[in-house]
């Protein structure tokens, strides 16, 4: 398709061409069309013009949800009698293709992150967007059938059967016979967990190729999430984790864990799914074989140069390592810090620092409350002290609920933190014997404030948006009611001046509570 690149060309200079395995994306200064290669993978089919027009339609419908102002149609790509090709030419329609507004390379996460651009308050802007998008995306009986263990079962032994023998010509069949009896072995322990994931809405048509580089993030921290898969819908539909996992294990595969467990830190508090942690593990290692097995797809194209070939090979090798070390230690083990206090003493501030710090999700009562009533994060619960969301019996409720999803990140061999006021030595109680239950150390950092602080905090609070529904109305009360921490032993309890700068609190807190490795934090 020279002659297209020259019509191309007449639109705007400097025009490159980019291929993959399956596609030819010609990319220009201002717009990009990307034409699908007529190849059939078995996993996809684009042999004939009408499959490959019906992709192109669904390509833009499925990433219009995610970046609606990046994929702006379908366009023909015609052959004149003098064998000219243009777009949206006279003559016959020879190919379709996509057409979208071209994204600055310099907004993508894996060109950021290699750059040493891509910041954990980033990733954190494309988690909240992705947990919006998983809460809207569809959900009903059919996408649910794709989160049960048999359905997972078929994508597995499908990786195994396409890849199996370019795998072990890259590892060794040993290696590769381990990669796949430990998937499809949890498959088989996971079998309630998966049942509760999909009786509880986790399943859904989702992106399904959620790397690195189909992230992009602008300065103003503005998120577009291009290129989702719409040529198999069963690779789309699945569980969120599915999806999280995908870009969690990219940035384990850039060497950065310590982003990779900040992102899922993050989707996990804003979702309230902090059942996933018992399912990363897995996705990771079943999303490093499937790009291994893709990379080999290329590795194998004679029509790719020779040394593309080569370093898609050697990228291959890696990602099927990666997926033999799916289960990796964590960089900080696993411990309850708990952090708590009087209203407006700074909680919530620190465990946020902390959870920078140590790469661990935060639980927090105040979201956990506003999750169960399936309310927004900030809207105002006015409900008078001790009664209606805040009685005794839904606040036990909450509680129950924090150390139920505490507990899920706990087996899963990582840390957490708890974000709540602990005011009552029943509430530390709760949250000690979770520790102890799990065989880890429980840590509460009591945050304090002088009296004229917190009203002042509670004044400013009242201005804007909170997740927290704690007000001046109801302070003398809380403080009535607020029973001292005398039941801990010292190395159990740290006691933290929140008026004080934050980064004092924050350096007191390194001294007592284990965090990133020495130039590994985001």
């Amino acid at each position: 398709m020279g002659t297209l690149t020259d019509d191309l060309r007449a639109r705007e200079p400097d025009v490159e061409l980019r291929e993959t395995h399956i596609s030819r994306v010609f990319l220009g200064a201002r717009e990009v069309l990307k034409i699908k290669k007529p190849v059939d993978l078995g996993f996809l089919d684009f042999s004939s013009l009408e499959r490959r027009r019906a992709a192109c339609t669904a390509e833009v419908e499925l990433n219009r949800r995610l970046a609606p102002d990046v994929y702006l149609g379908v366009v023909p790509i015609t052959r004149d009698r003098d064998g000219r090709h243009a777009v949206d030419g006279a003559g016959e329609v020879v190919e379709y293709a996509v057409h979208m507004r071209r994204l600055p390379d310099e907004w993508r996460a894996d060109l950021r992150l290699e750059r040493g651009a891509l910041t954990g308050d980033q990733l954190r802007l494309v988690m909240d967007q992705l947990a919006a998008f998983h809460e809207r995306a569809r959900a009903d009986e059919f996408t649910a059938r794709f989160g049960a263990p048999e359905h997972i079962a078929v994508n597995l032994r499908e990786n195994f059967e396409q890849a199996g023998a370019r795998a072990r010509a890259l590892l060794d069949a040993q290696s590769e016979r381990e990669i796949e009896a430990r998937q499809l072995g949890f498959l088989e322990r996971a079998h309630d967990l998966l049942a509760r994931r999909v009786a509880g809405g986790r399943v859904r048509d989702g992106h399904g190729d959620l790397r690195l580089e189909h992230v992009y993030i602008n300065d103003d921290g503005d998120v577009h999430i291009i290129d989702c898969i719409e040529f198999n819908d069963r690779f789309r539909y699945g569980d969120v984790c599915a999806d999280i996992a995908f870009l969690s294990m990219d940035l384990a595969m850039h060497g950065r864990v310590d982003l990779a467990e900040l992102a899922l830190a993050r989707y996990a508090e804003v979702s309230g799914d902090f059942e996933l942690y018992g399912l990363v593990d897995f996705y990771e290692g079943y999303r490093a074989f499937v790009r291994g097995k893709i990379a080999t797809l290329t590795a194998a194209d004679d029509s790719v140069s020779l040394r593309e070939r080569e370093r898609a090979s050697a990228l291959a090798r890696r990602y099927f390592l990666l997926a033999l070390a799916a289960q990796r230690a964590p960089l900080v083990p696993p411990r309850v810090v708990a952090v708590g206090g009087v209203i407006a003493t700074g909680k919530s501030t620190i465990a946020a620092q902390l959870s920078v710090a140590m790469g661990a999700p935060i639980v927090s009562s105040d979201r956990t409350r506003k999750q169960l009533l399936k309310v927004a994060p900030t809207r105002r619960i006015a409900d008078s002290s001790w009664s209606g969301a805040y009685s005794v019996d839904f606040t036990r409720r909450v509680y129950e609920e924090v150390s139920r999803r505490a507990a899920a990140v706990l087996a899963a061999g990582r840390p957490v933190i708890l974000d709540a006021s602990f005011r009552t030595r029943a509430m530390r109680a709760q949250a000690r014997e979770l520790a102890r239950e799990r065989g880890v150390p429980f840590q509460l950092v009591e945050c304090r404030a002088p009296i004229e602080v917190i009203r002042a905090r509670l004044v400013e609070r009242s201005r804007g948006a909170s997740v927290s529904d704690g007000r001046l109305e109801i302070l003398e009360d809380f403080l009535a009611k607020w029973e001292g921490v005398d039941e801990l032993a010292p190395e159990e309890h740290i006691v933290l001046d929140s008026a004080q700068p934050l980064a004092r609190s924050l350096a007191a807190l390194r001294e007592r509570v284990p965090v990133w490795p020495a130039g590994r934090a985001p």
